[in-house]
């Protein structure tokens, strides 16, 4: 609830701080005393549009502070959270206009945008009298109310999170159509270089087989003219080298009869000799193995070439051709999936369609019935406010495909004079009708999740014992929200739980507005004096004081 409003350099007001209480607040006082002006006050927290006409004379800047206390409104507190705005049931509210035509808005103690003010208003208060920013002047809000008043609000809430799960299924597969062309695309891509990959048959370390095939190919004759020499050499003429190992190992035999040292000796020739005819017998066969295939050179350049081709367009390496093909096949496979899961979602969306229909067709007729019962309430609401011949009704616009809040928008429709039909409730109610048809409507459907809620002038054109009846009706909403009502009816100020006088005043020829809480005696004069003007009589206290004790009762 709103609990403090501290006013600096508005229009007449200098310096004010006003309390307020839960229940019933009331302010009363002479006409122009600046009642209006704690309403636009009221509108700046509010994110209203802000005037420098309304800066006092004489100062560079007005200012409006107000403190709500949230201690036992919970889960506004956690709804202000997942906003980013943090407090520990009390809240601050400031808002500042300057000359220069800058505003600043203070939440919570930081800065913020009066987009987030208006925002964050519509969750504290709600104003009903002569401003624009009226619950029942947002045709939007229409069905909301009626759907609080039906009892509409939990198969509201069923049907939203049904269009949800629609939304996000219908975007899923409007996403997957939308990408269907760039797939195929993707696709032919996709599978022309996997056939090309796949035709090619890698494997890793072919591309060394290959190389290591062609060098020798490439210089098998160099290889047989060399080899061969050297076989020649160690094995194949008469002057070989084996043939003289051979001669020196007769020698160093003979020798070694007569001097047994000389065996390590012959032991290394005879090594030497065994390891020379391997080396040659090697190379003769090595030679022998040498082949001069131009056919086969030829095949090998073209798999290299080929290998070369692949591994420009899809690696740096055939491990890496290999591992892209490994990629590309995987994508092919879930691309191919997007047929079945596109089958899966518009099944889904069929079956959520046909479950939107049936709850939507519940939700409407359930809609249509609360409709029918708020006309009669509210008609019969209206002739007890001295609205005896007004009409009152809700029209519904259906819709081909639903919204979040189902198939059909409501608007009010009314009518405050007889034999005219109901009309549009935003374009033709005024000020004062707008109230009563609050006041009205709240008395049908009390429960709101704004804390507060403020009836500017809502007895306009009302008097008798109508007037007694508007301060039942404001009492009654007072028992379940802080309700502050600007009024001058006294049999509505007897009502009060905290009232607060507004007056004005002159000091050092400058105009001052005050607000003054009164109790006891003090408050049986204002009723006393709204009862009978200028000239109150002891006449006049007395009924004053029967009509607050006839309130308390």
């Amino acid at each position: 609830m709103l609990r403090e409003l501290q006013i600096k350099n508005l229009a007449i007001i200098e310096n004010l701080h006003v309390e307020f209480h839960g229940g019933m607040n009331i302010l009363t006082g002479e006409t122009g005393a600046g009642k209006s002006i704690i309403i636009d006050a009221v509108n700046l927290i509010l994110g209203g549009r802000a005037s420098t006409d309304l800066i006092r004379a004489g100062a560079e800047e007005a200012s409006v502070e107000a403190v709500f206390d949230l201690s036992d409104r919970p889960e506004l507190v956690s709804e202000l959270a997942e906003r980013g705005i943090d407090c520990d049931g009390e809240l601050l509210v400031r808002r500042v206009v300057s000359r220069g035509g800058k505003n600043r808005v203070f939440i919570g103690g930081g800065l913020a945008t009066t987009a987030i003010l208006a925002e964050l208003a519509r969750l504290l208060i709600n104003i009903y009298g002569q401003h624009e920013s009226q619950t029942l002047l947002k045709t939007d809000r229409h069905l909301h109310l009626l759907d609080g008043f039906a009892g509409c609000l939990p198969l509201r809430s069923t049907f939203a999170t049904l269009f949800d799960e629609y939304s996000r299924t219908r975007a899923e597969l409007q996403e997957l159509e939308e990408g269907e062309r760039e797939a195929a695309r993707r696709i032919d891509i996709l599978a022309f270089q996997s056939e090309e990959i796949a035709a090619a048959k890698l494997s890793e370390n072919e591309e060394e087989e290959l190389a290591e095939e062609r060098r020798l190919l490439a210089h098998g004759e160099k290889l047989r003219l060399l080899t061969g020499q050297a076989y020649d050499t160690l094995y194949g003429n008469d002057a070989a080298v084996l043939g003289g190992v051979r001669r020196a190992i007769s020698s160093v035999t003979e020798a070694g009869s007569v001097d047994a040292s000389l065996a390590p000796v012959l032991e290394t020739l005879e090594g030497a000799y065994a390891q020379l005819e391997d080396a040659s017998l090697t190379l003769r066969d090595y030679g022998a193995r040498i082949e001069t295939d131009p056919a086969r050179l030829e095949q090998l350049d073209d798999r290299i070439d080929q290998l070369n081709r692949l591994k420009r367009k899809y690696g740096e390496t055939v491990a890496d051709v290999i591992r892209y093909h490994r990629d590309i096949e995987a994508e092919l496979a879930q691309l191919a999936g997007r047929e079945v899961a596109k089958g899966e979602l518009v099944e889904k969306l069929d079956r959520l369609r046909a479950e939107m229909a049936r709850q939507g067709a519940v939700l409407t007729k359930a809609r249509q019935a609360g409709a029918g019962e708020l006309k009669k309430g509210m008609e019969r609401e209206l002739g007890e406010l001295a609205m005896k011949h007004s009409l009152f009704d809700t029209s519904f616009e259906t819709f081909s495909e639903p919204k979040a809040a189902g198939y059909e928008r409501a608007e009010f429709l009314f009518s405050p004079n007889p034999g005219e039909p109901p009309k549009p409730l935003a374009k033709i109610a005024s000020g004062g009708e707008l109230s009563r048809l609050m006041l009205a409507l709240k008395q049908l459907h009390p429960e709101s999740d704004v804390p507060t809620l403020i009836f500017d002038e809502v007895d306009t054109g009302i008097g008798g014992a109508t007037s007694e009846l508007v301060g039942k009706k404001l009492k009654k909403v007072a028992s379940s929200q802080q309700v502050l009502a600007i009024t001058h009816l006294p049999q509505v100020a007897a009502f009060a739980d905290w009232h607060l006088k507004v007056e004005k005043s002159v000091v050092n020829g400058r105009t001052l507005t005050m607000v003054i809480p009164l109790s006891g005696d003090d408050k049986v004069a204002e009723v006393a004096r709204m009862l009978g003007g200028a000239r109150v009589t002891e006449k006049t206290l007395e009924h004053a004081r029967e009509l607050i004790q006839e309130a308390a009762t």
